[in-house]
């Protein structure tokens, strides 16, 4: 019925529009071109305006788009062509999100329309239906923005489309690159990646009293997914090393700018030739190459000693697994180069951006610092070096961890995004139209005073025994759901809760806008002089 009201609209809105002719007369009409042509410009404008004024959620949702179920999803109607992208495509979407849904009404929680551009989307802040959209098997798709495309994620694992290909690959990343025996046997690797860390952090302590830990902590990152995945280390202290992983960061950064980067061609595809400010088609162009040229040339040197090899054994680094896939499990070179570009990608600076308001979290509450430093001495006695074996009987530093991915959840609206490959009915009587954009404001669930008690404070008990807090949240972060990163709940947290930290810079943990959610600046930070580093 609400399709048929608002088709009826305008209709009835239009009707004087092809009275015009009889009226003026077609003599009157073609002796007068302009006048023609402002009729017809006129026609466009006002159906478009009266189809925009009768779309909740803006001009993706015309024709009745939003009442296709029981239930009518709401949502800001923004500006004619445009929606809410301006709305969006500054400051920190995902609060903008947030406080568009508290506008709108209650229903809006579960699931709100809007338009960005030409792109109709949903998002929901509500934990029942977004469980419910991160579970249902027609949002296993995600929507591959122009930038993931040119960048080649549209053949690796998180973006790749819902099929045989996509199901290989998680096999593939199930069974052989993330299996448990091969996740123990790459621990010496990480223990010596954060003995590296924590001697170039204490020497830059020594030199000037303070630490800026981003780079050290990319630094360790980039160093544990480079031996998990090429089999090779740097030392990012000096030489050769140190320039090939300041190229590889350079890489990786670029590639979290331009899948961060507001792209408006993405919504607006005529805009493609005409507007492109932040340069995505001509930086991708370039930075392109450089990854192909790279991650081929440590393929062909790994099929170069493979040669003469022995069988693998579990200590094998990625390309020696994939190289070594046979029958239906044989991937093309291309499909590789994507698969291992994106291993780089998300194992490095997402890792790092974690650690960081981690320890910036610490720094801020020094009882919670001293009660994780306390468990650890306690695991592992002082001066000693935890393992992974050795995180499981400290419950209170995986609290600590949990509660960083609910105040500051990594990608919190991109990372959630789904696409609907068919009409979807929820259990709320809302169906989400074929071709729809949705996502999932995780930031606004995890600091919901109806999910969460107290949600601004920093709380880390409340993921301990006898609370019971909402456990899929804090899951969700791992790899509760079909499309979540295969091998994420191995990130590791163990030695860099060690040192004790001083104090900090508190505008440093003010976030900033882009693919992941991350300190607007470096957080920089004193050690206690009250013991030694480890």
């Amino acid at each position: 019925m609400a399709m048929a009201s608002a088709a009826s609209s305008c209709t009835d809105g239009t009707w004087w529009v092809y009275a015009l002719p009889a009226l003026l007369g077609s003599d009157t009409l073609c002796a007068h071109p302009a006048l023609l042509a402002g009729l017809l410009f006129l026609t466009t404008v006002t159906a478009a305006l009266l189809a925009w004024a009768a779309s909740p959620g803006g001009p993706a949702w015309a024709h009745g788009r939003s009442c296709l179920g029981a239930t009518p999803v709401v949502g800001p109607r923004g500006l004619p062509v445009f929606g809410s992208i301006f709305a969006l495509s500054r400051g920190l979407p995902h609060r903008v999100l947030a406080a568009m849904a508290r506008a709108a009404g209650p229903r809006a929680k579960e699931l709100m329309a809007f338009s960005v551009g030409d792109t109709p989307a949903v998002v929901s802040s509500c934990p029942a239906t977004a469980r419910e959209v991160l579970a249902h098997p027609s949002f296993a798709d995600r929507p591959v923005k122009r930038s993931a495309r040119e960048l080649m994620f549209a053949r690796a694992i998180g973006f790749a489309p819902n099929g045989d290909y996509w199901r290989r690959l998680r096999r593939v990343a199930s069974t052989h690159l993330f299996s448990p025996r091969r996740v123990a046997a790459h621990e010496p690797g990480r223990q010596g990646d954060a003995e590296a860390m924590l001697r170039s952090v204490a020497a830059e302590q020594s030199a000037s009293g303070t630490v800026v830990l981003r780079p050290h902590l990319q630094a360790a990152a980039l160093n544990n997914i480079m031996g998990s995945v090429f089999g090779t280390r740097y030392d990012v202290t000096s030489g050769a090393g140190a320039a090939m992983a300041e190229q590889l960061k350079s890489m990786v950064r670029e590639g979290f700018e331009l899948l961060g980067a507001f792209n408006w061609s993405d919504h607006l595809p005529w805009l493609a030739h005409l507007y492109d400010p932040s340069n995505v088609t001509r930086r991708c162009a370039a930075l392109v190459p450089r990854v192909q040229t790279f991650v081929r040339g440590v393929i062909d040197e790994h099929r170069r000693r493979r040669q003469n090899s022995a069988a693998l054994d579990d200590n094998a680094d990625f390309v020696d697994v994939l190289l070594s896939l046979e029958g239906d499990e044989k991937l093309r070179d291309d499909d590789m180069v994507a698969i291992l570009w994106e291993m780089i990608f998300r194992g490095t600076d997402t890792t790092a951006l974690l650690t960081e308001w981690c320890m910036a979290e610490l720094v801020r509450h020094p009882a919670v610092q001293a009660r994780v430093r306390a468990e650890v001495d306690a695991a592992v006695g002082a001066g000693g070096c935890p393992t992974d074996a050795d995180v499981a009987r400290m419950p209170y530093l995986q609290a600590v961890v949990k509660e960083t991915l609910r105040a500051h959840p990594p990608g919190p609206l991109l990372s959630w995004a789904r696409l609907a490959t068919v009409d979807v009915p929820l259990s709320n009587g809302m169906v989400v139209p074929a071709g729809t954009t949705a996502m999932v404001n995780m930031w606004a669930i995890t600091h919901d005073a109806a999910v969460w008690a107290d949600p601004d404070a920093f709380a880390p008990e409340r993921f301990l025994p006898p609370r019971a807090a909402p456990t899929w949240t804090s899951a969700a972060s791992t790899s509760a759901w079909p499309r979540s990163a295969p091998g994420a709940a191995s990130a590791p947290a163990r030695t860099w809760a060690s040192p004790p930290w001083a104090s900090g810079s508190p505008a440093s943990c003010t976030p900033s806008s882009g693919r992941c959610l991350k300190a607007r600046r470096p957080f920089a930070s004193t050690r206690s002089s009250s013991s030694p580093w480890r």
